[in-house]
């Protein structure tokens, strides 16, 4: 994954997903551009899963301390 996807926050991350599906969507650009787009996109996700996948862990956490 890139650097600076990886620093995103999943705020960041999630509102340059939408402007990727929003482009592709859109039909504009070629086919180089929409794959390039495309491929971002699912980086994009994933980063979004990652922030995810963390906050449900570190919630599982804390009900766990709470029993």
């Amino acid at each position: 994954m890139p650097e600076d996807i990886a620093a995103l926050s999943y705020e960041a991350a999630r509102d340059q997903l939408v402007e990727v599906v929003r482009h592709l969507e859109s039909g504009q650009g070629g086919l180089e551009e929409s794959i390039a787009l495309w491929e971002r996109g699912e980086m994009l996700a994933r980063r979004c899963q990652q922030w995810l996948d963390g906050a449900r862990t570190k919630l599982e956490e804390a009900v766990q301390a709470r029993r």
